[in-house]
């Protein structure tokens, strides 16, 4: 692969992508839009282009983000990550500047063709994830919030399908899990950071526990979510521990790794509740090719 091609795709955190994805999945699953969907079924056409055109809009504001977020922070990366593409001379800063903005756009016009209020919700996370890149991330208060507010507003995209913010509630499930992880990426580079990895775990439990009392007491689909659940408290827990027990930046590495490519497993246990188990399973199927990709581009 040409080496300029690889380093905007390496800009765009290509394994991180399907979790975006993931999470409109997860929101169009609490819209109700699969309720009563069944395999063997014909569907509406026009939902599925609905759908199509939301987990681009998301894909590309994911990727925008994370290309300002490195176009912000090309002179820190210059000593602390001059891998980078930026710092290393493979993308400039101006054209980094261009191809997050193009991003951008393209994600808010697909939002938009979908309908007023998703173009709406496109917009708020298009500025949340500005505000993060550009200064959110330099408060260690605001910037796990602000980050975590971002993939709130990424599953609130998916649950606006049907043009309302019925169920808009479940935005704090990834608000609070992304806080977390966020917490935990604090020390991926010095390292020595046990007391934001304890905290994140108890964000971790909340989300948890959360979700089955509420999918518990709604009468919703607990069930069939429950073997989601287990599958993500493992995927979780397990790095985490190691990364506390072992307080190292390449543990810590491997806890931010596990935590954002297992959003998946969360959003497929949050739209099994609101469907049927295989739209969850479909959702996991995006679990494979994001770790493929993390073997090809960094997560973080």
């Amino acid at each position: 692969m040409n080496p300029v091609l690889k380093g905007y795709l390496r800009l765009t955190r290509p394994a991180n992508l399907p979790t975006a994805a993931a999470d409109v999945l997860a929101g169009v699953a609490i819209s109700g839009v699969f309720m009563g969907v069944f395999i063997d079924k014909a569907w509406n056409t026009s939902m599925f282009w609905d759908i199509l055109l939301l987990l681009f809009s998301s894909v590309f504001l994911y990727a925008a983000g994370v290309v300002l977020n490195d176009f912000f922070d090309h002179k820190l990366d210059k000593t602390e990550r001059p891998e980078r593409p930026i710092p290393s001379g493979l993308v400039s800063v101006r054209s980094a500047a261009i191809f997050g903005g193009v991003l951008m756009n393209l994600g808010v016009l697909f939002s938009f063709l979908v309908g007023t209020v998703s173009g709406m919700v496109a917009i708020a996370l298009g500025l949340s994830i500005l505000l993060y890149d550009a200064l959110g991330k330099h408060h260690s208060f605001i910037g796990p919030l602000n980050m975590g507010v971002c993939r709130g507003l990424n599953l609130l995209l998916g649950i606006t399908i049907l043009g309302d913010f019925n169920n808009w509630g479940y935005f704090i499930f990834p608000v609070l899990y992304i806080a977390a992880i966020t917490l935990i990426s604090r020390g991926e580079v010095h390292g020595d950071n046990k007391n934001h990895i304890i905290f994140a775990g108890g964000l971790y439990g909340i989300v948890i526990l959360g979700i089955v009392g509420i999918f518990s007491t709604s009468d919703l689909n607990l069930l069939e979510s429950v073997p989601f659940l287990l599958l993500f408290s493992f995927l979780v827990f397990r790095p985490l521990l190691k990364a506390y027990s072992e307080n190292s930046p390449k543990n810590i590495k491997k806890a931010v790794m596990a935590g954002v490519i297992s959003i998946i497993v969360l959003d497929a246990s949050l739209a099994v509740g609101f469907s049927h188990w295989w739209v969850g399973l479909i959702i996991l199927l995006l679990l494979p090719l994001s770790i493929f990709l993390s073997k090809l581009f960094a997560v973080t």
